[in-house]
């Protein structure tokens, strides 16, 4: 199938690990351009070498002063989408957490994310065409143990992006979210120490417990995720807008989910 993403410019989020890795390589693999975006410059550099043409771009992608630097990097070109991502709070319970964590969580997870879309929103109204994607976690859902951080805050963001996505959808823009459930990120990787620290057992343990509670059995994996990104992120899914789409091997329990 044709997304009809060729030669189209696409700012990526978080992409040097984990879902904006693997989106990035799907979207120069369908030969889009990619404005690749990330705090490590060594991991971007192994990401452009395994993946010629994309444009890497070292900074924090949360902090304000970096939205210049992105407006910079996209010059007279048309931008046609953005993959809103980065990393999430540490694991904590809320009897955990005091209230630095929250003002934290606030700018690391939703704050960032308004100001990033206000900033580009012009860039996708300029050519009435253009997709948000953000990439928030399956917690938004169905709650998952000692994330009380990270759920609260991205329920925020499913607010915020439903309801923006009502203002915006007549201008020929969506703005969806993707709701991933356990895929063998970085952030899974610290759920799984942090369950193994709370319940006195290993590593392997605590992961195969999670796993077993995975109707499919598995671990997602990110290949599969990123040709549903890269679908949404495409002129393929314009009647699409406002949703949160689980992909988590069936864990929600809700007939909604």
């Amino acid at each position: 199938m044709d997304l009809q993403l060729k030669d189209k410019l696409f700012i990526v989020g978080g992409a040097s690990s984990g879902f904006g890795k693997a989106i990035a390589a799907a979207l120069i693999q369908e030969k889009a351009q990619v404005i690749a975006v990330a705090r490590g410059m060594d991991k971007l550099q192994a990401l452009q070498k395994g993946n010629p043409g994309i444009e890497i771009l070292s900074l924090d992608i949360t902090r304000p002063d970096s939205l210049g630097v992105l407006v910079e990097s996209i010059g007279d070109r048309e931008l046609s989408g953005i993959l809103v991502n980065a990393g999430g709070p540490p694991a904590k319970a809320f009897l955990e957490t005091k209230m630095e964590d929250w003002d934290e969580a606030y700018q690391n997870i939703l704050r960032w994310k308004v100001d990033l879309t206000h900033t580009f929103l012009p860039f996708f109204e300029k050519n009435n065409y253009g997709r948000f994607l953000y990439i928030e976690s399956v917690s938004v859902k169905q709650p998952v143990p000692n994330l009380v951080l990270s759920t609260s805050l991205r329920l925020a963001v499913t607010g915020f992006v439903k309801t923006f996505s009502d203002e915006i959808a007549h201008k020929g823009i969506t703005a969806n979210i993707m709701a991933p459930g356990f895929h063998m990120t970085p952030a899974l990787e610290r759920v799984i120490r942090k369950n193994s620290e709370v319940k006195g057992i290993s590593y392997d343990e605590a992961k195969e417990g999670m796993q077993a509670g995975v109707p499919t059995g598995k671990i997602g994996d990110l290949d599969d995720f990123a040709s549903l990104a890269i679908w949404l992120l495409s002129p393929l899914s314009s009647y699409i807008t406002g949703q949160t789409i689980s992909v988590e091997g069936g864990s929600v329990r809700g007939i909604m989910g």
